[in-house]
């Protein structure tokens, strides 16, 4: 289904149409009014959304550092260009990630995502792909797509890479129809910190949802939106260069807690691209809702989804003090002492018969 774009209005679609000398002033124009704070309403006079800098990130990218006063944090091989930012170059063994500093505690938000990805590569000949997140925490380089394993939160995948088409095919089995996936594949996850990406699997053993992507050595631009509202988990694409945004992922049910970071990564290794990000552009949503909803929609402190179960969290035992510790030593002595006593008496008793029996 292929829906009008709403990316910040109407005026999104315009600006990107006029290139003509004669249309420059109205594109300055236009870009001007696109960029403010000021609301902007997206819904049947329900919805109006609010561009939040501090989560924002374009070119030319200021901003953008390793020191503590920076918005937004790189890491790894992740470095700073004129027109996009390089997650990733297309080398071999390399995983850059990107990081806002800024908590985000909004309720309701949307984050549009520009992206590119691209390389020498051919057919399945290329890899891995780039991930963005909503997670509780930031700066942690691991496997799932250059960021760590079992996360606490969300993160959205688009996967270029068929692992577990191949492993298929190496073992001479084959889909049925109904299974297989064709990539690029865009798929999305949320985790409590139990959860494992299966990278084998290609993450379809948790996975919410997804969708096919082509996104790969195009010509024009693609772009991905993440949309949380009411609880609601909703990611579209435009990838066709028709200036048209497409559902992939739809969730009920998905519970965020507030005040996690944005982020996004890519990670290479025998196969590799160059896996570029544009921009990031966080918009808050003011929804209206009814007390009912008020009260559902209460905080919460860890990720789920409703209807699905997710492994419940061990919490770590709590240090025994002095005293608890000094009683278990004491019993655990006056027990062994009792024990060798009682073992004593009863081999003495044993021995006393026994001698018995020889008169």
């Amino acid at each position: 289904m292929a829906v009008a774009l709403g990316r910040s209005g109407w005026w999104w679609c315009w600006a990107r149409r006029l290139s003509a000398p004669n249309g420059s002033r109205m594109l300055l124009f236009l870009l001007l009014l696109g960029s403010g704070q000021g609301p902007r309403q997206v819904g049947a006079g329900q919805t109006f959304e609010y561009l939040k800098r501090e989560h924002s990130l374009s070119k030319p990218y200021q901003g953008v550092g390793t020191g503590s006063s920076s918005l937004w944090n790189l890491m790894g091989s992740a470095m700073v260009m004129t027109q996009y930012i390089r997650l990733t170059p297309d080398m071999q063994s390399k995983q850059g990630a990107l990081w806002n500093r800024v908590p985000c505690f909004l309720r309701d938000w949307e984050l549009q995502v520009h992206f590119r990805i691209h390389g020498q590569g051919k057919k399945n000949l290329h890899g891995d792909g780039l991930a963005i997140w909503y997670t509780k925490d930031r700066m942690q380089p691991g496997p799932v797509f250059g960021n760590m394993d079992k996360f606490v939160g969300l993160g959205v995948f688009v996967d270029t890479y068929p692992n577990e088409e191949k492993q298929q095919e190496a073992q001479k089995r084959r889909y049925s129809p109904g299974v297989q996936r064709v990539f690029p594949y865009i798929s999305a996850m949320v985790n409590n910190g139990s959860l494992s990406y299966d990278h084998e699997r290609d993450g379809r053993p948790t996975e919410l949802g997804g969708c096919t992507a082509i996104v790969r050595n195009l010509h024009y631009d693609t772009f991905l939106v993440i949309r949380y509202v009411k609880r609601h988990l909703t990611i579209m694409m435009d990838i066709d260069g028709k200036h048209e945004w497409r559902d992939c992922i739809e969730v009920p049910g998905v519970r965020l807690p507030r005040g996690y970071y944005f982020g996004t990564s890519s990670i290479t290794g025998d196969l590799s691209d160059n896996h570029d990000l544009v921009s990031l552009k966080l918009f808050e949503l003011t929804v209206e809702r009814t007390p009912e909803e008020e009260k559902l929609h209460r905080d919460v402190f860890l990720p789920s989804v409703d209807n699905m179960k997710l492994p419940a969290m061990t919490a770590p035992l709590p240090p025994l003090s002095g005293l608890a510790l000094f009683l278990i030593v004491f019993f655990s002595l006056v027990f062994s002492v009792f024990a060798i006593v009682i073992g004593i008496i009863l081999y003495n008793k044993w021995q006393e018969q026994s001698r018995k029996r020889f008169y």
